[in-house]
Parts: C-alpha cells; sequence; structure tokens
C-alpha cells in the first residue's frame, strides 16, 4: 500500500463543499494519513494559519497543500511549519528566500506530461506529483498516471479522483485523497480484513 496523504478539503472552486466542519475532516485525516495534507489556498478553504494549527493537533508531517506561485508563498509556508509544500507548475530556484532546506521540502505538481518531462531533467527534484484534474478547467487530464510513471522515475504521488484502494494506479509512492477521504478509507479497512 503507497502512502496515504490524506486531505483536509472544506470546499473547492469546481464545486465541491464538504458537509463536515474543518475540525471534523481534520481528525479523520490525521487518523488515517501517513502525511496529513493542509490547504493554504482560500480557494480550497485554506490558509497559512490552518498549517500552524495542524502543526499543533498532530505529530504527523504536515503538507502545505496550494499552488504556491510566489517564492514568498513557499516561504510562509515552511515558516508555518509544513513538512513539504506542494508547488503546481513550476520548479522553484534557491535563493534568499528559498534556501536548500526550503526546496528540499518542495513537491512539484506538473500540469502536463511536457512539464513533467522537462522538471525530471532537474536533478534536485526527487518528489513529484501528478494529479488527474486540470486545475485550468476542474475536468480530467487526457495523459494518465501511467505516462507519467513511465516518464519519472522518482517519487510519484497520485493525486484526484481516488475513491477506494481500486483507484490506486500502479507504480504509485503515495496518493493524495481529499474529496473521498472516508470513503477511501472503509475501503481500506475492507481491504485489509480480506486479507
Amino acid at each position: 500500500m503507497p502512502l496515504t496523504i490524506a486531505e483536509v478539503k472544506t470546499v473547492s472552486p469546481f464545486g465541491f463543499k464538504s458537509d463536515k466542519s474543518w475540525d471534523e475532516l481534520f481528525a479523520v485525516a490525521s487518523a488515517a494519513g501517513d502525511i496529513v495534507s493542509i490547504h493554504t489556498d482560500p480557494r480550497w478553504g485554506g490558509s497559512f494559519d490552518l498549517i500552524k494549527k495542524a502543526k499543533s493537533l498532530t505529530e504527523k508531517p504536515v503538507l502545505a497543500k496550494g499552488i504556491h506561485a510566489d517564492e514568498s508563498d513557499i516561504a510562509q509556508a515552511a515558516a508555518a511549519g509544513a513538512d513539504f509544500i506542494l508547488v503546481v507548475g513550476r520548479v522553484p530556484v534557491i535563493s534568499q528566500t528559498i534556501t536548500p532546506e526550503i526546496l528540499a521540502k518542495c513537491i512539484i505538481e506538473p500540469n502536463t506530461l511536457a512539464e513533467l518531462v522537462e522538471f525530471a531533467k532537474n536533478l534536485v527534484i526527487t518528489r513529484m506529483v501528478w494529479n488527474a484534474r486540470d486545475l485550468a478547467t476542474g475536468g480530467m487530464k487526457t495523459e494518465t498516471f501511467a505516462q507519467a510513471r513511465a516518464a519519472f522515475k522518482g517519487w510519484l504521488c497520485q493525486a484526484s479522483h481516488i475513491s477506494t484502494i481500486a483507484d490506486i494506479r500502479e507504480g504509485a509512492d503515495a496518493v493524495l485523497v481529499g474529496e473521498k477521504l472516508e470513503g477511501f478509507v472503509e475501503s481500506v479497512q475492507h481491504g485489509s480484513s480480506m486479507l
């Protein structure tokens, strides 16, 4: 079983709205995940203060989940205590703001397979996320996890459209589960009891 990155997601800009509070969702994520994913972007119900809150509530590693389009966003996530920081569509460079220690916490999410191939040439990048959702439209990408896995030999996390353990693709080192977390957890428990 790959690592489970359990996401606390209250809303999304694509129409999702949970009927549970952040605290209720955090309790599920903290119990179920190897890593707890906390949004920093308000469009997904997040903030940097929620990273600090999560760090005070769990000893598990915390992923700051967001686009993090600016170096200051990455630095703010690190200052809030994030163990890992998702960065979408680019590879940060070492600077006064981004130290080698902060860069080592970054997990890169390419928007396209072409971006993944380009990012994979960067020897600093050891962890990436392949998100099945196109963040521009909210729909499914036509490029697949299998294509991403073939193009990148490092640590690769599968994200979006994961409802049960049956949705986990071969070669995934981790799965990031959000909207369907409770059902996923139930499927893991049932799958374990069948072994």
